[in-house]
């Protein structure tokens, strides 16, 4: 260690002499005489005060070395729960590189967190996940050929479990061939919220022709209370949409990326009424091409977050190899994520006008009113063929009913879901 001592002892002798015995105490007492001769040095000159840092940096680095002060770095895993590591179903176990373009740079890994306004109302992750949540049994409201089951009827036919990495299951059934609907799973959250920071952790995602899943949220008296669409994508696509749907009089002041501040691109148009715009809303789709579907389970997935504040509605993407530390942490700070994926401001939508009361949802619909509309379509990212080239079958519906195997990858596997609130 070194150390200019004889400005050291001067400068100890001068402003602090009540501790000129520093050197012969526990490291705990050292650092308090330093911020006593830091403060009294301060309150002299500010020059002083440069000298004494200065001086004393050799004592701040050896203490930090000693072990009496622990440093944590966090980087993408928890140090508190091993289970926030990559794991399980679609995923190698590792951390790979992410392809495509990332919306957002990980945090510093070094260092420790700042605090956070965002604290945690509700979280679902591993055995307990599916405490909290309802299991939709109706009929599908987008006409898809699925049969949503009960949670009973779902954990018999192996639709829903708990994996080794603890990571929950959410599957569509693969029996060989079936004359009427394919069983899947629809779960919703019994919380509901009027703005939050929702934040999903997945591995893996629903993929290939025929499935239409997505993670979303929705109010009452639909379209009334709005949905706001997170993750959502259908057949062979790659890149994610989000998208939101209200009543008549919301609309984005712009289709243009720039002017919106996102990494995205706008779809359909800046009418955000579903009764006017046939329900397609204002969608925004991802430039990357890991963000969903195939692309996002090869990477491991990684984490959505949406934020709903009185400015606006936002969604960033992370790649699991740049999640910010923050979110692993639990002190989510969105003002540091850099440029969402996708922003509806406020300017001519005004979110406690046409958003309240949202419940999170998941759910892994087949074919249906997008999906199975599109199925002898090509152009979107990911879908070159379409899927009616892709299996040789004209419709999605015949393809659902007798190709079982053909779901094995329709499956969700989430870490967690986490839902904060300011108050």
């Amino acid at each position: 260690m070194y150390l200019q001592l004889p400005l050291l002892l001067y400068l100890l002798a001068s402003v602090a002499p009540s501790d000129a015995g520093l050197f012969t105490r526990s490291s705990e007492h050292v650092l308090r005489g330093v911020n006593a001769a830091h403060h009294h040095a301060v309150k002299r000159s500010s020059g002083l005060a440069k000298d004494l840092r200065r001086a004393l940096s050799g004592i701040l680095v050896a203490e930090g070395d000693s072990g009496a002060q622990h440093v944590y770095c966090i980087s993408g895993t928890s140090l508190t729960n091993p289970d926030t590591s990559p794991g399980g179903g679609g995923s190698s176990g590792s951390s790979p590189k992410a392809s495509g373009t990332a919306t957002a740079s990980a945090s510093s890994p070094s260092g420790t967190v700042a605090s956070s306004p965002w604290k945690v109302k509700q979280s679902y992750e591993g055995d307990s996940f599916f405490d909290g949540w309802s299991f939709f049994t109706a009929s599908d409201p987008t006409d898809g050929t699925v049969q949503y089951v009960d949670q009973s009827t779902a954990q018999s036919a192996n639709l829903t479990s708990i994996n080794s990495a603890g990571n929950a299951i959410m599957r569509v059934d693969t029996t060989a061939k079936i004359s009427g609907n394919r069983q899947s799973v629809r779960i919703t959250t019994n919380y509901n919220y009027t703005g939050a920071l929702v934040i999903l952790d997945s591995v893996h995602m629903p993929t290939g022709c025929g499935t239409w899943p997505a993670f979303w949220s929705n109010g009452p008296n639909w379209p009334a209370g709005g949905e706001i669409d997170i993750v959502e994508g259908v057949n062979t696509y790659t890149n994610n949409q989000a998208t939101i749907h209200t009543n008549p009089g919301c609309t984005i002041p712009s289709s243009n990326s720039t002017v919106l501040g996102i990494t995205g691109d706008v779809t359909g148009g800046t009418n955000c009424a579903a009764a006017e715009t046939g329900n397609a809303g204002c969608g925004i789709r991802s430039t990357s091409n890991t963000s969903y579907g195939a692309g996002f389970n090869e990477i491991g997935g990684g984490v959505y977050a949406m934020e709903w504040v009185d400015s606006g509605i936002s969604v960033w993407f992370f790649p699991r190899s740049s999640i910010p530390s923050d979110i692993t942490a639990g002190a989510p700070q969105p003002s540091g994520w850099g440029t969402p994926m996708a922003n509806w401001p406020s300017t001519d939508c005004n979110p406690s006008t046409f958003f309240y009361q949202h419940s999170a949802i998941f759910d892994t619909t087949l074919c249906g009113q997008w999906a199975g509309n599109v199925w002898s379509d090509t152009g979107s990212p990911g879908q070159s063929q379409s899927c009616a080239q892709i299996t040789g079958t004209s419709t999605c519906a015949e393809y659902v009913q007798n190709n079982g195997a053909a779901f094995a990858d329709a499956y969700w596997e989430v870490k967690s879901v986490k839902i904060y609130q300011t108050s």
